[in-house]
């Protein structure tokens, strides 16, 4: 499928949620986040392209990020707040003391046995964060290349304080979510403990930076190699551009993720319908019965599209219709309503497209929704107001 095709396809789908100037923007990103993620001879996955919220600056600033965006930040001030050519550990390890699942007790006969106790406890997890940070001095060495650690569990203080004396960047309590997508995204493996760690289970990012906005903590990764998830970044001033944006973008998301798999386009722009109505019409003499009736009122019915995009537009809708239908039956060409003009166009040429599955989906449940209601003879009202009097 040729890119400008999915370029079309996008903007067809995003005009129809916000104003022009937004959709032009957000198109080149859906159908670039959408083209990094596709993997060849098997289904796009959409949930690696993830929509990352930030109320600032205005909507035409939505941007795509080639990496992944994380909505917290280090939880040390000692940690940097800008690291480039990182190693990316990712890892669901707890890095903090846990309470036991089961109702258990420990009992010590004196304060010695106590303390052992918690020694016992804090070396335990001492261990664990001494491996990282082995694996970091063998990775890193005295180069100028950084180490970051994000784990899905917890990190306690005295963890988070010896890997900071050491250069290490710990991001805690990560969504499960994004652990997939954080080694699509930089390489490396998501470990589960700390007992194999080698360079092979290390991600890299060329940037990782930590950005504030009021109180809330966002951490960038940046200049990943080759990124197979990515993070749509939606900028807008309120709570309802946001929410508008995000649902254009997954409309659009969608729409080149059918053409992909479709592997084909139809015209848009009420001309399919007018094709479709014109074939049904020159199909009806060759029916016989009562049938001739059912195909002229499904011909109609599909004639529906195209007077609605003329009416929306403030146009007459069965003047913009004949006028759409002659200039059909003279070129041939699959011609559809031009909203800007109130004319007929050549619904290709101009890049409207529509997909296919889409149209083969609202023709086949059209007809099955009807025939079903043709079916009811009867509709009966049950509830308290029915039984009164």
């Amino acid at each position: 499928m040729d890119r400008e095709i999915l370029l079309d396809v996008a903007r067809t789908s995003l005009r129809t949620k916000v104003h022009n100037e937004l959709a032009d923007v957000l198109t080149e990103a859906v159908v670039d986040s959408i083209l990094a993620i596709r993997k060849p001879n098997e289904p796009i996955d959409l949930y690696m392209v993830e929509i990352m919220e930030m109320k600032h600056k205005s909507e035409t600033d939505t941007t795509l990020i080639r990496g992944l965006v994380l909505d917290h930040g280090a939880r040390h001030p000692d940690m940097k707040k800008r690291l480039e050519d990182a190693y990316i550990l990712t890892c669901n390890v707890s890095l903090e003391y846990e309470k036991t699942e089961v109702n258990s007790g420990f009992f010590y006969k004196s304060a010695e046995e106590r303390e052992k106790l918690v020694k016992a406890e804090r070396k335990f997890i001492e261990e664990r964060v001494n491996k990282i940070i082995e694996l970091k001095n063998s990775v890193v060495g005295d180069s100028n290349k950084s180490f970051i650690v994000i784990n899905q569990k917890g990190i306690d203080p005295f963890s988070l304080d010896a890997l900071a004396k050491e250069g290490i960047v710990a991001l805690r309590r990560a969504k499960r979510r994004n652990m997939e997508r954080l080694t699509l995204a930089c390489g490396g493996d998501a470990m589960n403990s700390v007992d194999d760690l080698s360079i092979d289970c290390l991600g890299h990012a060329g940037l990782v930076y930590e950005y504030t906005l009021g109180e809330e903590k966002y951490t960038f990764i940046e200049k990943c190699e080759n990124p197979r998830s990515v993070t749509l970044l939606i900028k807008g001033p309120n709570k309802h551009t946001l929410t508008q944006i995000k649902d254009a973008i997954r409309d659009g998301l969608r729409a080149v993720k059918n053409a992909i798999e479709d592997g084909c386009v139809v015209p848009g722009a009420g001309a399919l319908e007018v094709a479709i109505a014109d074939a049904l019409v020159k199909h009806k003499p060759s029916v016989k019965g009562r049938s001739q009736l059912g195909v002229q009122a499904f011909a109609d019915a599909l004639l529906i599209i195209p007077k609605v995009l003329a009416q929306n537009a403030g146009y007459d809708p069965q003047e913009t219709l004949v006028k759409v239908q002659a200039e059909y039956v003279e070129s041939g060409q699959l011609v559809g309503v031009d909203l800007n003009s109130g004319e007929p166009m050549v619904a290709g040429a101009a890049g409207i497209w529509d997909n296919y599955s889409v149209k083969k989906q609202l023709l086949h449940s059209s007809t099955v929704i009807a025939s079903n209601i043709l079916l009811v003879d009867e509709i009966m009202r049950a509830g308290m107001s029915s039984l009164k009097g």
